[in-house]
């Protein structure tokens, strides 16, 4: 599988998730009548950890539309920040990453 055919199927899997969990969320009840402390302590950082997921579903999201954007202007492979070729071991562990090992390590 080439590194275009994998950035599309894995944003449309992310796709599919984010999807999923938007439909999934919902906000936490705090009427103590209805819900007592523990649980409503129990679901509000559970909402919070959902949160934290889809923000980072979403980040990786950005990552990969930004390498398709790279791939179509044929600058992918080549990283954003020094403009060297980023190794092929980290293209092949993770096609989006936008910066080889040494800009990445800051």
């Amino acid at each position: 599988m080439n590194y275009k055919q994998r950035l599309l199927k894995d944003r449309d899997a992310l796709q599919e998730l984010i999807s999923i969990a938007k439909e999934s969320n919902s906000a936490v009840e705090l009427d103590q009548s209805k819900v007592g402390r523990l649980s409503r302590m129990d679901s509000l950082q559970k909402q919070a950890m959902s949160q934290e997921v889809d923000r980072r579903r979403h980040m990786e999201l950005a990552r990969i539309i930004a390498a398709l954007r790279r791939i179509e202007q044929d600058e992918f492979g080549y990283c954003i920040t020094c403009g060297e070729e980023i190794e092929g071991e980290r293209l092949k562990l993770n096609p989006s990453l936008p910066q080889c090992s040494k800009c990445a390590k800051g």
